[in-house]
């Protein structure tokens, strides 16, 4: 190619027409993947700010930062606050904290470097690209209303709150926006998921845990059940999975995935067993379809910092917000 025809070549923004793209241009200079804009305006701009994307052997990478709002900061939303600032730096701007305890988000604030307090959930939602909330099914509602309106990416731990709620699924697919539902304490997601393609006729839920980790349930004063009276294994509801979470809203979210991942909370058969002896929170599936049966367990070590919380669902988490900068999916 002739310097003339180079230079022009360069001083034109290979923008496709169509929805304004990303410029075709940036090009990955030497070893180092630094960066290199076309001559225009626009694309100059993006250079500046760090949006501009670059081509790699598989397609194009966004190099645009992003910033994480958390609504919650209890056991889980701590622990993703300081693993995001830990391992994902680089590609976030920050993140923004919100907590209907003030207290809660000013001392986790407090051990961050990139973190600002929000006054309202709305708040959090407006400055922020990806919004997780750690808190209750009746915040993950709300959030998910709101963000959708925004056009924000959410990530709930608070599946239950997806129960009779489901239409929200749907409508972020429709909108383009990602919604992301962390596999939780539990193992064996992506079986069922390929289970569902050819059928499946049944997917139960065996819970064990310590009477502390449900203690509180107002399932329990209603129905009579003192837990700290237990002293052997004892089941405390058999039922489904629609009805395990309202009897049991903090504890059994992982019900409501797999109800939404599967059959559906009619059809998802839920036990709870309790003893003093547990010391672990034990979940295990059985799913049996059209492909075989599946059975998966899960023995769970309890957070430290809340017998209610297993460390794999925070670890969970944490997972599920790198795999959001991720361009690499490993497993289905």
């Amino acid at each position: 190619m002739s310097p003339v025809a180079q230079e022009k070549r360069w001083n034109e923004c290979l923008r496709p027409a169509s929805r304004g793209g990303p410029c075709v241009r940036p090009l990955i200079v030497g070893r180092q993947n630094k960066l290199k804009p076309c001559r225009s305006k626009e694309c100059r701009q993006q250079y500046r700010k760090g949006t501009l994307h670059v081509p790699l052997r598989n397609g194009l990478k966004k190099m645009e930062k992003k910033t994480i709002g958390i609504v919650g900061c209890g056991v889980i939303g701590s622990f993703l606050a300081k693993e995001t600032e830990k391992k994902l730096s680089p590609r976030i701007n920050g993140i923004v904290l919100f907590d209907s305890d003030r207290t809660r988000s000013e001392g986790l604030a407090g051990s961050l470097k990139q973190s600002e307090i929000a006054e309202s959930m709305k708040e959090v939602i407006d400055r922020s690209d990806l919004v997780v909330e750690a808190a209750t099914g009746i915040a993950a509602r709300e959030i998910l209303r709101i963000a959708l309106s925004e056009k924000k990416d959410v990530m709930v731990m608070s599946v239950g709150g997806l129960l009779g709620n489901v239409h929200f699924i749907d409508e972020f697919r429709v909108a383009g926006l990602s919604l992301i539902l962390p596999s939780g304490a539990i193992a064996g997601i992506d079986g069922l998921k390929s289970f569902k393609i050819a059928g499946i006729q049944a997917v139960t839920l065996t819970t064990r845990k310590s009477p502390k980790s449900i203690a509180g349930a107002a399932y329990l004063s209603e129905k009579g059940i003192d837990v700290n009276a237990i002293k052997e294994e004892t089941i405390v509801f058999d039922g489904n999975a629609k009805e395990a979470v309202e009897a049991f809203p903090k504890n059994i979210n992982v019900s409501a995935l797999l109800s939404i991942a599967g059959i559906g909370a009619q059809k998802t058969k839920v036990k709870i067993v309790v003893s003093p002896e547990y010391t672990k929170n034990t979940h295990e599936i059985e799913i049996t379809g059209a492909p075989g049966k599946l059975t998966v367990k899960a023995e769970n070590v309890p957070s430290p910092d809340n017998p209610k919380t297993s460390y794999l669902a925070a670890l969970s988490a944490a997972r599920a917000l790198e795999g959001y900068f991720d361009s690499v999916r490993i497993g289905t």
